[in-house]
């Protein structure tokens, strides 16, 4: 099969597939190719709602977008899902069973769910998904939701490609929200208890209070206040509400221009991003700089010469 822009258009899973796969090698003449692709494909980029969903450990995030994914189809939408995890394949995480974890998901044609691209380097992870998410779009889906794995700086990539990113929270006090860095909560649009069903009913509504009293203690730029919901996944309650938010957003910020100025904010921090990349890699790769730099470092070290001046012998010599 020949991968062809109107391949990829015309919503074949399997050129989607391919298409996939040459963006994640690393192979010069293959990112050569996947370049080519994806300028040709750009025009017909950029028409999904773009969804970041992470959270605390035994969230039930799978659950979640399972029950999620589902409901958006019975809306008659097409649904892709990615993940961003820069752990190993031998951690597991989302790398090994996408497929087991999204079951009924991923029995559907009008879902398409992908793992996470292999790789160490969460800029390079990152970049593949974002890539990714382009050919998702070109190909027709819908709603694009991109999950983080792990914590850490994940979380800050993801928000950095999305429209919109929420964070699933357990029922309970407010100890979990500890667990969560002051920095991730201010990236959030919004809070979403999960687990809120049975027993947990009470301490879901006790949480809600807090979280929405914390979030207004956080200073959130422009138009959209961050709201808190609840909802069980497990007993499909309340999936409704949380798309219902997500679209309000995605509609007041096409109507007033956030998501254009957001969008192109995005483009030029990842082509900025890449710069920097590229310039590291080439330092790293070259063979004078190789061999100059343990030299430098030992006097940078030792006080024989100063740090701008080693600095400038290193650029000097790209």
């Amino acid at each position: 099969m020949k991968l062809t822009p109107e391949a990829i258009r015309s919503g074949q899973r399997r050129a989607l597939a391919k298409a996939i796969t040459l963006i994640e090698s690393t192979r010069e003449q293959d990112r050569e190719n996947a370049q080519e692709l994806l300028a040709d494909l750009l025009p017909h980029t950029g028409n999904s709602v773009r969804i970041g969903i992470s959270g605390v450990p035994g969230v039930g995030k799978s659950t979640f977008i399972e029950a999620f994914g589902l409901y958006l189809l019975s809306l008659g939408k097409k649904v892709a899902v990615l993940a961003v995890d820069p752990s190993s394949p031998i951690a597991g995480g989302s790398i090994l069973g996408d497929k087991t974890r999204m079951e009924l998901l991923s029995r559907s044609n009008d879902a398409f769910i992908r793992p996470s691209p292999a790789g160490t380097a969460l800029g390079g992870v990152a970049q593949k998904t974002r890539e990714t998410m382009l050919l998702c779009e070109a190909a027709g889906y819908d709603v694009i939701l991109v999950e983080t794995v792990g914590v850490g700086q994940s979380e800050h990539q993801v928000a950095g490609m999305v429209d919109f990113f929420m964070l699933l929270m357990l029922p309970g006090g407010g100890d979990e929200l500890q667990g969560i860095k002051k920095g991730i909560l201010e990236l959030a649009d919004a809070l979403v208890i999960n687990k809120a069903d049975g027993e947990s009913l009470g301490l879901a509504e006790q949480a809600k209070r807090h979280y929405q009293n914390a979030m207004h203690l956080l200073r959130h730029s422009g138009f959209w206040t961050p709201r808190v919901l609840t909802c069980s996944a497990l007993h499909n309650e309340r999936i409704r509400e949380v798309w219902e938010m997500i679209y309000d957003y995605w509609d007041q910020s096409r109507v007033n221009g956030a998501l254009t100025r957001d969008r192109q904010s995005q483009r030029l921090q990842w082509m900025h991003q890449l710069i920097r990349e590229g310039l590291e890699a080439k330092l790293r790769a070259n063979s004078q700089i190789k061999a100059l730099l343990p030299e430098l470092e030992k006097a940078v070290a030792e006080q024989d010469v100063t740090t701008y001046t080693a600095a400038k012998r290193i650029l000097d010599l790209l």
